[in-house]
């Protein structure tokens, strides 16, 4: 009989690492909240740097756990700890027992009204970059104009920012801003686009071309420095105030639509989860693996594991190479109980 291994997520975390267990033997369960596979790469529209479908990804890797127990709509209510084991308990009334736990629960996106000087929720052209995303997959949008003229990007909207308790960098917001960007001007060559940062953070493979390649095919104008302000004028225009620190010279300008760069927080469900396996956590609100170099996938738990965004800001790269060693990870340790 085929040993359990409970997957607590669903995302492409999750669904990676039970790819891994299936081929190592194993049967793993996966525990996922929501009605769907896919976390939060499901509702992308493409992914950087070689715009590929989101969509594909989460395709094959649902076919390829096709095998795998899936509970969707269903989340973990106790975790009893066994003599060399746990006594998984969910909210559908099914009890798993196990060995090995992976808490591959994810992130949840920085909430965007609370800034309230970038007027989301209040000015009707101000949207985030999932909104964007589910406008690119074909979700109609009201606040996104038809031709817009002018375009804003702000980055680092929740992340890099005590006043918002989120110190951290949330590591995929550069580069989704210019993917974005890019794919706005696809649509609206002859639009003007803007990105604000603060430091450009583009770290990975290809990620430095992609960056060039949006600056000299597509046109996009990075400008160094926070908004500092948004209003709306009488004729439904933005208008941003806001400083050029490499020209130091304060910049306002008149947008037809700005996007917020969301930033990436641990999942409020991980918290959970570590209340009920007395998991530790990060000073972040991440979840604490033994160490941040050779133990990452681990926790201080024996037979607990983890695998992408529940211990810290990961691309997808990253997210999925996490979930391999993951599972790896898993399979020694059952060899070796």
């Amino acid at each position: 009989m085929k040993e359990n291994v409970v997957i607590i997520g669903g995302g492409i975390a999750g669904m990676q690492a039970a790819r891994e267990l299936l081929l190592l033997g194993y049967n793993p369960m996966i525990v996922e909240q929501q009605d769907h596979l896919g976390g939060h790469v499901s509702r992308w529209h493409r992914l950087f740097p070689d715009l590929s479908s989101a969509q594909d990804l989460v395709r094959r890797l649902g076919e390829e756990i096709s095998e795998a127990n899936i509970f969707l709509e269903t989340k973990v209510s106790y975790i009893n700890r066994l003599s060399g084991g746990y006594l998984v308990m969910l909210t559908n009334g099914v009890s798993i027992p196990t060995k090995a736990i992976l808490v591959a629960s994810g992130f949840r996106l920085f909430d965007a009204s609370r800034k309230e000087e970038y007027g989301y929720g209040v000015y009707d052209h101000v949207i985030t970059n999932a909104d964007l995303e589910a406008w690119f997959g074909g979700a109609p949008d009201s606040r996104i104009p038809s031709s817009p003229r002018s375009i804003g990007f702000v980055h680092c909207v929740g992340s890099r920012d005590l006043k918002a308790g989120n110190s951290q960098c949330s590591k995929v917001c550069c580069m989704t801003a210019v993917k974005q960007a890019i794919e706005l001007k696809e649509r609206f060559p002859d639009a003007r686009v803007y990105c604000f940062y603060m430091d450009l953070r583009l770290f990975g493979k290809k990620y430095e071309d992609f960056y060039i390649n949006a600056q000299e095919q597509w046109e996009v104008n990075f400008i160094r420095g926070r908004v500092s302000e948004v209003g709306e004028t009488q004729d439904g225009q933005l208008q941003v105030k806001a400083e050029d620190t490499l020209v130091g010279k304060p910049l306002k300008l008149r947008l037809d639509l700005l996007v917020l760069m969301s930033g990436m927080l641990c999942n409020p469900d991980a918290a959970a989860i570590a209340r009920m396996a007395r998991l530790d956590v990060d000073s972040d609100g991440f979840l604490k693996s033994l160490d941040n170099l050779g133990g990452t996938t681990r926790s201080s738990r024996p037979g607990i594991f983890y695998a992408g965004a529940c211990t810290g800001t990961k691309t997808v790269p990253e997210a999925l190479a996490e979930a391999r060693s993951a599972a790896l990870d898993i399979h020694r340790y059952l060899q070796e109980a």
